[in-house]
């Protein structure tokens, strides 16, 4: 689950370690992020919520990490979570 959330932010492992050590808050969390440029490749439902209209953009960014973690708990393909095909 690591790769997915460093793929998605940037952060390395010892700075996530950090920030969860710290409590971060997610506004602050993803304040701090250099979110992927693929991100917006991200789409599809979570929470009946379709991401790719998500209009605040932290909303969006929570609901990516969302589905990244929804895709990964249901066995999808790495190369294809982080969306390099």
């Amino acid at each position: 689950m690591l790769q997915v959330i460093s793929w998605l932010t940037g952060y390395e492992n010892k700075k996530l370690e950090e920030l969860i050590r710290d409590k971060v808050s997610f506004e602050e969390f993803f304040k701090k992020a250099r979110i992927h440029p693929n991100a917006k490749l991200i789409t599809g439902l979570i929470c009946g919520y379709r991401v790719e209209e998500i209009q605040n953009p932290l909303t969006q960014q929570v609901r990516y990490l969302d589905k990244l973690v929804d895709e990964l708990a249901k066995g999808r393909k790495m190369e294809k979570i982080l969306r390099t095909e």
